[in-house]
């Protein structure tokens, strides 16, 4: 293989990937109801969207090969603790076709405090076919989609947003 080819697969490659993980993209608004789930935590327990109710929710669809994702791992972090006593529940929905077994070890070295759940292919549907991630999805207390957020997002647009509902 030429030098040339290897140097265009290479980088059709990254452009595939930095497509798969996300670019910037400013949140849009979109008030309507978030579709219910049924997920199981990486301790066994089902959850559901009902579980959230009359909390503010920060759905994170993230996987664990994801650059951008990784990045976002703090500020989630930092916006667990500050905001978990006001009502702000957030919660990690792992893509990871390997599930569990590259899940678990993910969120104990980066000992990930919030709740994380293994995502299915009926969640990615539901929640409009997520192409790229991060996708992350704010959602009020009554359970009313208020932001959408695709890509790498900053912790203060996150916050900003999550003060308004709280």
């Amino acid at each position: 293989m030429t030098r040339v080819v290897r140097a265009s697969l290479l980088l059709t490659t990254l452009l595939f990937l930095a497509a798969a993980c996300g670019g910037e993209e400013k949140a849009k608004t979109s008030p309507n109801p978030a579709p219910n789930f049924s997920l199981v935590s990486l301790e066994g327990k089902k959850y559901s969207l009902k579980d959230f109710k009359g909390k503010v929710l920060l759905l994170d669809f993230w996987a664990t090969w994801c650059g951008p994702c990784k990045m976002e791992v703090p500020h989630l972090k930092d916006l667990h603790s500050r905001y978990k006593d006001k009502g702000l529940r957030v919660v990690g929905v792992a893509l990871d076709q390997q599930g569990e077994k590259v899940v678990r070890p993910f969120v104990e070295k980066h000992e990930i405090p919030f709740l994380s759940l293994i995502g299915t292919n009926e969640i990615v549907q539901a929640y409009g076919n997520i192409r790229a991630i991060p996708t992350t999805f704010l959602i009020d207390k009554k359970g009313n989609i208020q932001k959408v957020y695709r890509g790498y997002t900053e912790k203060a647009v996150f916050e900003e947003d999550i003060k308004k509902l709280l």
